[in-house]
């Protein structure tokens, strides 16, 4: 799989115009790897098959939390968490969680354990599925401090990677060998809803403040969070990351957003990406456009910059930037448009200097 190459901070926008399908309330998304299909939680489990066509799993339930372990899914609601077998849908076995008020985020370990935190008694729960019918649970964490909300797990150094509700939350761990708690990184992030992991191990944040984004950190949480902006959502829930397609699925309320992340730009040549506008660096590639498609840019210095869509008379269809940006590469990436056939114009304004390129769809 092609990989993003970063220089200084990338911005990545989802060029998100329209999803057509109503999912009424998702809160939290997972790839079914047996079925190749995706799964929402929205008080009942849907399916979704990749093009948007909805059905639901069986009678299946499931409010805020769900996980994918082998051959079962595991959804949780209040303070009951159901097993369901992926291939019949027949419900395997429950457990109510003693002293449980409202189980969230959950994770597992891939081997006979997943992991639930509960937003409101701010406990982290580990229950043993070795037998789906006969489901054990133990307090690993009997207080976080904070009002936990994603978490997901990470093998490599045996420790739950937790994010919290709140103003300012950090990313905190949880060293899975004596239950400690540790503070990775402080964020100026607020209302942390989800986090995930991708192929290469890097995580991405879903929050709600500041608006209209989407984090993503490197593995080792050794450089600064990058800003993956996404002017068309707002207040995203509890995030998956498929690493069969290598696709983020961004829950947000009445839609959920699927995005792909294999770059077309990374095969071009170096000498071959900005044939013109040298100055700024601005291109579309490929174009005719598709779902993998990127306008990019580059700034040499911090720049106001405003980047328009307009249609082929020049009148404005989307503002996609309009703020103050670093320097470096900056993408957007289209995913999920749905522009009707014909000829368009991305007009991109950097410091009152203006630069437009035709966009072509088929």
């Amino acid at each position: 799989m092609p990989k993003i190459t970063l220089s200084i901070l990338v911005s990545i926008v989802f060029f998100q115009l329209a999803y057509t399908q109503v999912y009424q309330s998702a809160e939290s998304v997972e790839y079914d790897p047996v079925n190749q299909q995706w799964l929402i939680a929205n008080g009942n489990i849907l399916t979704d098959d990749g093009n948007g066509n909805l059905g639901f799993f069986g009678s299946a339930s499931a409010s805020h939390g769900i996980e994918v372990l082998g051959n079962v899914i595991y959804g949780n609601n209040s303070n009951i968490v159901r097993a369901y077998d992926l291939s019949t849908t027949e419900l395997l076995g429950s457990i109510t969680i003693s002293g449980a008020i409202f189980l969230n985020g959950m994770t597992n370990d891939g081997g006979t354990n997943i992991y639930v935190s509960d937003f409101s008694t701010k406990k982290i729960h580990r229950i043993d599925v070795s037998d789906p019918a006969n489901m054990i649970q133990e307090v690993i964490v009997d207080n976080t401090g904070s009002t936990p909300n994603g978490i997901v797990y990470d093998g490599e150094n045996n420790r739950l990677l937790m994010v919290s509700w709140g103003n300012n939350a950090a990313i905190r761990a949880i060293d899975l060998s004596d239950n400690s708690i540790t503070t990775i990184v402080s964020t100026n992030l607020g209302n942390i809803d989800g986090i995930d992991e991708d192929n290469e191990g890097n995580y991405y944040l879903s929050s709600w403040s500041p608006s209209a984004q989407i984090s993503k950190f490197d593995k080792d949480f050794a450089n600064p969070l990058e800003v993956i902006s996404t002017p068309f959502i707002n207040n995203p829930a509890d995030i998956g990351y498929s690493l069969e397609l290598d696709t983020l699925a961004i829950p947000i309320g009445n839609d959920v957003v699927f995005v792909g992340f294999e770059s077309p730009m990374d095969s071009m040549p170096v000498s071959t990406r900005f044939v013109e506008e040298k100055e700024v660096n601005f291109q579309v590639y490929p174009n005719p456009v598709s779902n993998h498609s990127f306008i990019q840019f580059e700034l040499q210095q911090p720049s106001a910059i405003r980047l328009d869509l307009l249609d082929n008379k020049g009148s404005l269809i989307h503002t996609l930037l309009n703020q103050e940006h670093t320097s470096g590469i900056h993408k957007v990436l289209f995913t999920g448009h749905n522009l009707s056939q014909g000829v368009y114009y991305c007009r991109l304004e950097i410091d009152n200097k203006i630069v437009t390129k035709p966009i072509i769809v088929l």
